[in-house]
């Protein structure tokens, strides 16, 4: 085996290697200039911090996949949320039983949520940047209409007991117990794409969706089903966030999308579809957090933090255009090699 075959085995399909390289670096180099950054403490708050967007990388993950850009999924989130909460609390509901009832209900909101942009993006073909853009708006605009305005700041008692809820404590902090269904979806989204048809047909519309018709795979279908699927994820990451800041704002979610597709991009998702992990989103979504984590040690305005995450996104997708530049020209000059 060659150091050019390791190197490549080492960087991994989705440049997942390379990610953990850069983390590695950035953790050393902060642990200098800051001895309590590497500490038990540290690593609670950002696995605190990663859980909420990292379901969300995930919903973006699976768009990104099959070809799409999703821009609503914040909306989603909030809408099925806070419309959970406000129809528990307007029936003054306190019972046990009343937190996985509560996740039901968001996820049922979500699902019909998902239902409109996947018939939208697949009935009519609508360009799915655009198509969630406009949905985004509308959700919001129902939910602040129709539904309510008003922050809401005691959840039903049942889900208020979830927010302090951990896995284990140390006197350094605590792994939260909410970070169970992360890791339980991270897990279902890994497998869904890898062993299922269906991951399969995802991998393939976003590979090249008219070739995906002609050997069989049912795309209007399959896109309808990816989305449905992301509304119901995105409402358990909008139940997530309520739950742990113990409030149910609508004014909330909507607005952080960049710093989620940023982290699926960095994670080796192709902005042309087609290719992305769930390691690489993971690798991704901890790499943002650092980052962000890192510059506010620092001192780092705010204003900054968005401008490195939008940079990162840049660069992330300038290597992925180079990359996918360089495949073509290599191609064609195999395929001119062949005919001569």
């Amino acid at each position: 085996m060659t150091l050019k075959d390791v190197l490549r085995r080492l960087r991994g399909p989705n440049n997942e290697g390379f990610l953990a390289l850069v983390l590695i670096a950035l953790t050393v180099g902060m642990s200098i200039k800051n001895p309590s950054f590497l500490s038990l403490g540290t690593l609670y708050q950002l696995v605190f911090n990663s859980m909420v967007p990292l379901i969300f990388a995930l919903c973006v993950l699976m768009v990104i996949i099959s070809g799409g850009i999703d821009v609503s999924f914040g909306a989603v989130a909030i809408f099925s949320a806070y419309t959970t909460v406000r129809i528990l609390t307007s029936g003054n509901s306190t019972g046990g039983w009343l937190a996985l009832g509560a996740f039901a209900m968001a996820m049922i909101i979500g699902a019909g949520l998902g239902l409109v942009n996947g018939v939208i993006i697949a009935r009519f073909r609508m360009p799915t940047l655009i198509a969630t853009l406009g949905t985004q708006s509308i959700f919001k605009g129902v939910m602040v209409s129709w539904v309510g305005s008003q922050y809401i700041g005691t959840i039903p008692s049942s889900m208020d007991a979830l927010s302090g809820a951990a896995i284990f404590r140390t006197s350094d902090g605590y792994l939260h117990v909410l970070l169970i269904p992360v890791i339980l979806l991270a897990v279902f989204i890994s497998l869904l794409s890898r062993k299922t048809m269906f991951g399969r047909s995802i991998f393939a519309i976003g590979g090249d969706q008219e070739a995906a018709r002609r050997v069989g795979f049912r795309v209007v279908r399959s896109q309808v089903l990816l989305y449905v699927m992301v509304g119901m994820m995105a409402a358990i990451g909008g139940m997530i966030y309520v739950i742990l800041g113990r409030n149910a704002n609508p004014q909330t979610l909507v607005g952080g999308e960049l710093d989620v597709i940023a982290a699926v991009v960095l994670g080796g998702a192709s902005i042309f579809g087609g290719r992305g992990s769930v390691l690489g989103t993971i690798l991704g979504v901890v790499l943002i957090q650092v980052i962000k984590n890192s510059l506010l040690l620092i001192g780092v305005p705010t204003a900054w933090q968005r401008a490195a995450v939008g940079a990162l996104l840049l660069i992330g997708v300038s290597i992925q255009a180079i990359a996918a530049k360089q495949a073509r020209k290599a191609a064609t000059t195999k395929h001119e090699e062949v005919a001569a």
